[in-house]
């Protein structure tokens, strides 16, 4: 459904667990851990999580790796549990980003999204990480958008500013729960508004965080045909649209970086409860730190990024920087430095080395797989994930933990669940 994503990574099968732990993941509206997905498997009730994706005009850099590998963890997490999964992830390709990019490298725009979406695709099935079932570009999404914006329009919950532009913004009087998410007071919207492409400021609006639903047609920009008029969509519609059409409203897991929480969540919250006239959105609101290089966070303004596609062309094994983001717990603020590289390599080679240890069948895996498993469960424990491993690994190397032998222990148990779960191989 919708673009081609990339190819699945083969997913070894494990033990079934006899009782699955839930999912517990750290909800940003309730700001406490919440179960996340069904209480059970269930192929009518399927798992459904919603993860924001690329603005397709450069390559990815870490942070953005970062938060999909972390929402990969949580597809493979419900996979081991027996959950159907549905998954889906946008790409945004049309936005004022892409086009100021195609602009200064006098390309076209359509071409651009293109390549740069085909390169993230690629670094994704490089890094192992499991496609969306339905992987959706907003200008395939267009009329579906444009149908949402026109029925806000008709019940009063968008308006147009009286300048001849036929801009059409929200109006946020008609979301009251609206902030519910984010838990921000007006003063730090204002600013997060403003530093993240807002503008409080403009002439004819209602209020200062009305968002912009339809961006009336400009000379030398792409249009589409809508009843109000020639235009484009703006940033925050388009996540509710793709997401309630694919999933429906009360989504299990709504999915990205903390830096989309205010205001692209909040705002596309709020779109899908006023057009649904539905609440809420989702049921947890998952956000994964930022990544940062020497002490700054990692952005394209600043010049220093660090792009997965690099490090992998430059000969790096993308396990190892699977591990290496996995160092440290996914909603925390992590430092990327080249150590952590060097240092995950080493960790690499030491599992693999245990996997291929002829004392590997003399130790129980079992409590290893219940160790990944209930660690993961526990807000994606993954620096306590690692650790298991570890314990695992230096009792290989040093055969100190006799095995079951009423039970033979193939050596492919643990590499399978460290592969399943982690996605490691």
């Amino acid at each position: 459904m919708g673009m081609d994503s990339w190819p699945s990574p083969p997913l070894p099968a494990l033990p079934a667990p006899t009782s699955p732990e839930p999912l517990k993941l750290f909800d940003s509206a309730s700001q406490q851990l919440r179960v996340a997905g069904p209480q059970l498997p269930d192929p009518d009730n399927p798992a459904r999580m919603y993860v924001c994706g690329i603005t397709p005009y450069d390559a990815a850099h870490l942070g953005h790796i970062a938060t999909y590998l972390t929402f990969d963890l949580v597809q493979r997490y419900w996979r081991d549990a027996g959950h159907t999964v549905r998954y889906v992830q946008n790409v945004t390709d049309i936005d004022d980003p892409l086009l100021k990019r195609a602009n200064r490298d006098n390309e076209d725009w359509a071409q651009l999204a293109h390549r740069e979406t085909r390169r993230f695709a690629a670094d994704m099935a490089a890094l192992s990480v499991i496609p969306p079932e339905s992987y959706i570009g907003v200008v395939e999404s267009m009329s579906d958008v444009v149908e949402t914006v026109d029925k806000l329009l008709a019940d009063g919950a968008a308006y147009r500013v009286p300048d001849g532009t036929n801009d059409i913004y929200f109006d946020l009087a008609s979301a009251p729960d609206f902030g519910y998410e984010s838990g921000l007071d007006e003063t730090q919207m204002l600013a997060l508004f403003t530093e993240r492409g807002g503008d409080p400021n403009r002439d004819g609006k209602r209020g200062p965080l009305d968002p912009l639903l339809w961006r009336g047609a400009r000379v030398g920009e792409p249009s589409w045909p809508s009843p109000m008029g020639p235009g484009r969509p703006g940033w925050h519609i388009e996540c509710s649209v793709i997401a309630v059409k694919h999933l429906g409203m009360q989504i299990h897991v709504q999915g990205g970086g903390e830096d989309l929480l205010f205001p692209h969540h909040e705002m596309s919250a709020a779109h899908a409860e006023v057009a649904a006239d539905a609440a809420p959105f989702a049921r947890t609101y998952v956000h994964a730190g930022l990544v940062g290089w020497e002490g700054e966070k990692m952005s394209k303004s600043k010049g220093n990024l660090v792009f997965a596609s690099r490090l992998i062309s430059d000969g790096n094994d993308p396990s190892a920087v699977r591990l290496a983001l996995f160092g440290r717990h996914y909603r925390g603020y992590r430092e990327w430095e080249s150590k952590d590289l060097a240092l995950a390599e080493q960790r690499l080679n030491r599992w693999r080395a245990a996997a291929a240890s002829p004392a590997v069948d003399s130790v129980a895996v079992a409590p290893l797989l219940a160790e990944l498993r209930s660690r993961l469960a526990d807000d994606l424990d993954t620096p306590g994930a690692l650790r298991a491993v570890d314990l695992w690994a230096d009792a290989v190397m040093v055969a100190l933990i006799p095995g079951d032998t009423s039970e033979p222990q193939p050596s492919m148990v643990a590499a399978s669940a460290i592969d399943a779960l982690l996605g490691v191989r």
